[in-house]
């Protein structure tokens, strides 16, 4: 079967993703993009490390692209995150967590203006415990955010740069004094 060449609305798309700068703690990868979501798709993975090569959270940033629409998305666009990043014990028993992680992701588009509609999902507490052999210390807690939405125009840059954002505040990186640079993505 022959490869679609991507239609210019979702090379455009891509091209307003590069340039961004990216904290020294935040790593991005290309990965492949889901096959069976939209005709066409790509995405980024992210990972914080600490100076000393901690990992402290990771993410996903996933465009799909259907030239011919679907229902769902109301529109040809959605663009799908995630982050999941270790919390505090202290924190996970706040009855306000999740009204809190959805409030940081709706505050990152609106403070990065990514104009949007049809956001949905979900912000999810997650108990690891570990036994037998597996035993490398008693329980982790991670908080992880899930969410999608239809942009309103194929210039995405605002969109990740609200992700970005997103990844530093889950993952607690303190912001930069104005005087520290980042490194372009």
């Amino acid at each position: 079967m022959a490869e679609q060449l991507a239609p210019s609305e979702f090379s455009d798309a891509l091209a307003s993703l590069r340039g961004h700068r990216l904290r020294p703690e935040i790593t991005l990868t290309e990965i492949p993009g889901p096959t069976r979501l939209a005709p066409f798709a790509a995405a980024l993975s992210a990972e914080v490390l600490t100076d000393d090569d901690e990992l402290t959270g990771v993410g996903r940033f996933v465009i799909l692209y259907d030239p011919e629409g679907q229902p769902a998305w109301h529109g040809d666009f959605r663009i799908i995150v995630l982050i999941k990043a270790p919390m505090d014990n202290e924190v996970s028993d706040d009855p306000l967590l999740g009204e809190v992680g959805w409030s940081w992701l709706t505050s990152a588009l609106e403070d990065q203006g990514a104009g949007y509609h049809h956001l949905s999902g979900t912000v999810t507490r997650v108990l690891s415990e570990s036994f037998g052999g597996l035993v490398l210390s008693d329980q982790s807690l991670e908080m992880e955010i899930r969410g999608s939405w239809t942009p309103v125009t194929n210039d995405l840059g605002p969109h990740i740069q609200a992700w970005l954002n997103l990844v530093e505040i889950s993952c607690d990186l303190a912001p930069l004094p104005h005087s520290v640079p980042e490194r372009g993505q």
